[in-house]
């Protein structure tokens, strides 16, 4: 699709993805991360933990090819909005708006980087999650495997479901 045509036409291409990045939102703020994970229920937190579950699903999109591939972007956009959104709330003004974001894209990059590793079996995951999802402090040994766990079946539950669920927003 021609850039200009994406930016110059009366449809909203994201809309169909909307429900997909909704779902992406209630699965990361999910009270049982915060509470049986002790992922930190902060503003820090609860974006690692939405980063995450958006990590896995695009990991997922991306094993589906090209047809994925417009969707994965889509999706993406969705994110940078809505953290540009969160940001403009929390009262960072317009000047540094677009250093935070180009500094979420690149926490987002790491996470996919390091989950898709990890749950390849090229790392360790508990260790990615610690570095990732905890910034370095790691909690109680149960919390960590619990969330290791809990990633771990989502990964394979994305990718027993076919990719056009996915996308419809229709979750595992």
């Amino acid at each position: 699709m021609s850039i200009f045509r994406r930016f110059f036409s009366g449809s909203d291409l994201r809309a169909p993805l909307r429900p997909l990045y909704a779902a992406i939102v209630a699965r990361g703020r999910d009270p049982a991360w915060y509470r049986d994970g002790a992922v930190p229920d902060t503003l820090d937190g609860r974006f690692d933990m939405i980063a995450a579950m958006l990590a896995l699903v695009l990991i997922r999109l991306e094993a589906a090819g090209a047809p994925a591939r417009e969707p994965s972007t889509l999706l993406t956009e969705l994110f940078v909005d809505d953290m540009d959104g969160q940001l403009r709330q929390a009262g960072i003004g317009d000047v540094v708006v677009g250093k935070h974001i180009g500094k979420m894209m690149s926490a987002l990059g790491g996470r996919i980087t390091a989950y898709r590793a990890a749950l390849a079996g090229a790392e360790d995951l508990p260790a990615a999650l610690t570095r990732n999802l905890y910034r370095g402090a790691a909690p109680a040994p149960d919390a960590l495997a619990l969330v290791a766990g809990r990633m771990r079946a989502f990964h394979r539950q994305l990718a027993d479901t076919p990719a056009d669920t996915i996308i419809a927003g229709d979750l595992p």
